[in-house]
């Protein structure tokens, strides 16, 4: 078995080859093509490789499979050997990887599926769009703050609805002057590509809904409607890589972070480690799961007043988790607590 460190990048990989006794056989950078990489292989069967997780790792780590490797991706934040070196170079990071790979040292990251990264991207770009939709509302409204006061008193009358198709024709026929009238309807005609960019990938999420029996679960559960019952399965994935609920709140990052040192232990602030689209999503989630469901209610307030709003928000979020957690492993969906008491 050989072992293969690649410290890649975006047209060109270094790699380091090493041998069941540790020896260094071959060191060289090569361009990110099928041809070059395969060349460079033919001598080294069979091998695992092993490449640091990033944008566009999963690009090298196909072709590494399809050329009959065995893959790891490394988690770069826990690869201290690379992150605290006093001499950081392409060649010292593959070799290190190397003899990491040879030593099974490598703290691996989860390898998500073709179909999953897909799906990742599509909800990805949702988010971009309806960013900029924003984005574009907000600069819309600050135009009208800045115009006379007959203008701002006529845009109040309409301010619901007014980037629907009636309120957007209504600020088409705002009579502002030059040069805000150009700047005004510049920006509305943007706000409508935009929303033809969201309603796009909103048919995008709904496809993903519809074949995805796990976002379909979530939805049962308060706080989640259908664009965040699909992130929240995309991010995670499958659910049996978390063995127990709390691992699943460590890979969203809402658990407390901890310092200790001799006798004395210290909680701080949540990690913010892991996914932060779960992250978000479940946050996103509580203010409206606490509105439809009277035992999570009961526990944000009881936290609110003893730690305040922001812990108590994290701590129905954790909740949240944890329901998720059982309706995915026990597939079925979610039964609150209330109607479970009424039925014992």
């Amino acid at each position: 078995m050989y072992f293969i460190g690649v410290d890649h990048h975006k047209q060109v990989s270094m790699m380091t080859v090493l041998d069941e006794d540790g020896r260094e056989l071959r060191t060289e950078r090569i361009l990110n093509r099928r041809s070059h990489v395969q060349r460079f292989l033919e001598a080294y069967r069979p091998f695992t490789a092993v490449l640091e997780a990033g944008r566009a790792s999963y690009v090298m780590a196909d072709l590494l499979r399809e050329l009959g490797g065995q893959v790891k991706l490394a988690n770069p934040l826990q690869v201290k050997a690379i992150a605290h070196a006093r001499i950081k170079t392409d060649k010292r990071d593959s070799r290190t990887l190397a003899q990491l790979l040879r030593a099974d040292l490598i703290p691996e990251v989860y390898q998500r599926g073709e179909w999953n990264r897909g799906a990742q991207r599509v909800m990805r770009m949702r988010a971009y769009w309806v960013s900029k939709q924003t984005e574009v509302r907000n600069k819309i409204r600050a135009l009208l703050a800045q115009q006379r006061e007959e203008i701002r008193l006529e845009v109040e009358k309409r301010e619901t609805g007014l980037f629907r198709p009636n309120g957007l024709q209504f600020l088409g026929q705002l009579a502002l002057e030059a040069p805000d009238k150009l700047i005004l309807d510049d920006l509305v005609q943007g706000h409508r590509q935009i929303q033809a960019h969201v309603k796009l990938t909103d048919g995008l999420v709904k496809t993903l809904y519809d074949e995805m029996e796990e976002a379909a679960r979530i939805d049962t559960i308060p706080g989640f409607a259908r664009t965040l019952s699909v992130l929240v399965a995309v991010e995670i994935a499958d659910i049996r890589r978390f063995p127990r609920p709390a691992d699943l709140h460590s890979y969203a990052g809402v658990i407390p972070s901890t310092h200790a040192s001799g006798n004395r232990t210290f909680h701080g602030h949540i990690t913010k480690q892991g996914s932060a689209w779960l992250r978000w999503a479940v946050v996103e989630a509580v203010y409206p799961a606490i509105r439809r469901d009277l035992v999570l209610l009961a526990l944000y307030k009881r936290l609110a007043r003893r730690k305040g709003a922001n812990v108590a928000k994290i701590a129905v979020a954790r909740r949240l988790l944890t329901i998720i957690y059982r309706v995915l492993s026990e597939k079925r969906d979610y039964i609150p607590e209330l109607m479970k008491q009424s039925a014992a």
